[in-house]
């Protein structure tokens, strides 16, 4: 695999002789002070360029960066309808196990690249436009301090979507209680946690991208318990990961409703009698 040496000189050498590209900025893991370094992390590059349909003609200038095993482009996918605007990106996967995920931007829209996230480091600027940035940090992504609306909120959410993974597991329709698990009562389970760690730790870093870290921030009792809410490929083991999902949040919630000051809301009492009582019809 290719170091990053390699990889930028590869980039910036291609960027410095292309005259449609005027700035060069690197995002993400690898600039982020926060990561753990290691080989897996992507190359998240955005070049600033004055002709942006010209690149996308063809993708011919792309095979100069080393063969790939894949490459998605999508912005230009039908499926998935593109969400970056007048941005346009590829993600690639080289043979050697180099990542890179590289976005074309106009170079009109600087001032909106520039204010998009703290982890940027500008790589190239051939004409000064870009100011003096801070370092890149993380801050973006902290944990948020919930207020007592959020916390009930998120406590509702929770509450009430359970009651759905309940329904499709008695129905033993298993596709939609995993959806209704994976997509919400996953999600809350993992807001209240990060509030909980949060309140123990400070709400100054980040858990990472989809709560890589936060393996680091649980007991091991919280961590097997997490692991736990992960078995849905039965009707039984559902029941048994919603159990831990409900057991987990409980205890994170109870004590951020005390951090906060606020009553715990009486959605638990309610919800887990009313279940019972679904399982029993």
């Amino acid at each position: 695999m290719r170091n990053e040496t390699q990889v930028l000189g590869e980039l910036l050498g291609f960027a410095e002789t292309d005259a449609r590209i005027r700035l060069v900025g690197m995002e993400g893991s690898r600039t982020n002070p926060s990561v753990p370094a290691d080989i897996y992390r992507d190359y998240d590059l955005s070049f600033l360029v004055t002709s942006l349909e010209s690149f996308k003609e063809s993708d011919g200038w792309l095979d100069r960066f080393g063969p790939r095993v894949m490459m998605q482009k999508p912005e230009a996918m039908e499926l998935f309808p593109p969400e970056l605007g007048n941005w346009f990106s590829y993600l690639i996967l080289f043979e050697d196990g180099v990542k890179l995920d590289l976005t074309l931007i106009p170079l009109e829209e600087l001032p909106l690249y520039l204010a998009e996230d703290r982890l940027l480091r500008i790589l190239l600027d051939k004409d000064g436009r870009a100011p003096a940035l801070p370092p890149p940090d993380d801050r973006n992504h902290w944990i948020r301090r919930p207020n007592a609306r959020c916390f009930d909120d998120c406590c509702n959410e929770f509450w009430m979507t359970s009651t759905y993974v309940a329904k499709g597991l008695l129905r033993d329709e298993l596709p939609f209680a995993a959806w209704h698990m994976e997509n919400i009562v996953r999600e809350q389970l993992y807001t209240m946690l990060s509030w909980e760690i949060g309140f123990r730790k400070g709400f100054s870093f980040s858990l990472g991208k989809r709560y890589k870290f936060i393996r680091r921030y649980l007991s091991e009792a919280q961590w097997a318990g997490l692991c736990a809410t992960y078995r849905l490929d039965s009707a039984a083991n559902g029941w048994s990961a919603l159990e831990a999902a409900c057991s987990l949040f409980r205890e994170a919630s109870r004590r951020v409703a005390g951090a906060l000051g606020c009553p715990y809301p009486d959605y638990d009492a309610a919800v887990t009698r009313y279940t019972a009582r679904m399982r029993r019809w």
